[in-house]
């Protein structure tokens, strides 16, 4: 491996990635050491088994293997660190997180009450933490019928319906109490809908692997990359394809959350972090489609869509361009380059059901 490039300045700056092997977690790791921080590394696995990435070797990367949740583990490795984003939970796509209601809930509320607990702990002890980034999700304005959806509008809008919303909502409490009482700075990352290569079908854990394909399937883009792959008559599509989504590429999304662990403007604040581009489902379709069978014109069956399933997800993104100078700028139709190869890869390998 040749030797990296990295900014000499930031060098000694130490960062604590929990869930760091994960879907966006692979994603800001890479960002992190391409911008110069040492990082360490906390995953426990359990939803895709161990994946070599072109990180995994780096002599900025350090990697440990083991569950969040464990303070005898996760204490001495955020008491090194400069920095922590917290990443580690329980997460898939809708059918997903409407089937495991109750595990998503309570073991993201254990998840996020270890690591900010230890946090709280080691910025009153230690003082070396300077910011903790977290990771919401776009489904805290999952009730919203205001659109674009502005981070201020978390105030006024109704709650999340469903536990996973709920709890993403939870974990902003969790930030702003912690500051409120104990002084620790946190800035809070909200990504819209990430599209990226990684996404394969899930390892281990029993009762997650029993349901690992519709698991894997459960993202929009990955599932009709597939459908595609196979299409003989008709491609099904959840609803009439009319919902609206903002898919922003997972180096853009770390890119924005790498910004927000020093930037002056990112201190206890809020973003979104999302491209400005709105996409429906069909026109995902058509362009997927349109990429894997050209000389082809799709027959799509709308069927039932999920009973939870959002129609709008229609972000704001004024307040990180004005702010941070941040914007998701790579194209639908330039991610998709990108992804369909890796799935058709992975389809081929058997990582897909």
């Amino acid at each position: 491996m040749g030797k990296e490039i990295i900014n000499e300045e930031k060098i000694m700056k130490k960062v604590l990635v929990t869930g760091s092997e994960g879907f966006i977690g692979g994603y800001i790791v890479k960002e992190l050491i391409k911008q110069g921080y040492y990082v360490i590394g906390i995953d426990n696995l359990s939803k895709y088994g161990k994946i070599i990435r072109n990180h995994s070797d780096s002599d900025f990367y350090e990697f440990h293997q083991g569950d969040v949740k464990n303070i005898n583990l996760l204490k001495p490795l955020m008491a090194e660190c400069d920095y922590l984003i917290a990443g580690a939970a329980m997460i898939g796509g809708i059918s997903y997180f409407h089937e495991f209601e109750y595990d998503l809930l309570t073991e993201n509320e254990k998840i996020m009450s270890a690591t900010v607990d230890t946090a709280i702990e080691l910025h009153k002890d230690v003082n070396r933490l300077k910011r903790v980034v977290y990771l919401s999700s776009s489904m805290v304005f999952e009730s919203t019928d205001v659109y674009p959806t502005k981070e201020s509008d978390i105030k006024i809008i109704p709650p999340p319906v469903s536990s996973y919303g709920f709890q993403k909502l939870a974990v902003e409490y969790y930030a702003k109490s912690a500051y409120s009482q104990y002084g620790l700075e946190y800035s809070i990352a909200r990504p819209f809908n990430c599209v990226g290569i990684g996404e394969v079908k899930t390892s281990s854990n029993k009762t997650l692997s029993e349901s690992s394909q519709k698991l894997a399937l459960s993202h929009v883009v990955p599932d009709l990359i597939l459908k595609t792959i196979n299409y003989e008559n008709e491609l099904e599509i959840l609803g009439e394809g009319n919902q609206v989504r903002h898919y922003t590429y997972g180096e853009d999304l770390a890119r924005g959350i790498v910004t927000l662990l020093e930037h002056k403007n990112a201190k206890n604040d809020d973003f979104n972090l999302s491209t400005s581009v709105s996409t429906t489902v069909l026109e995902l379709a058509n362009l997927i489609f349109s990429k894997i069978r050209p000389n082809e014109n799709p027959n799509f069956k709308f069927i039932d869509p999920y009973t939870y399933d959002v129609q709008k997800r229609i972000p704001s993104t004024s307040k990180a361009k004005e702010l941070l100078g941040f914007e998701a700028n790579t194209g639908l139709s330039e991610m998709l380059d990108i992804v369909i190869p890796w799935v058709t890869d992975a389809h081929k390998n058997n990582l897909y059901l």
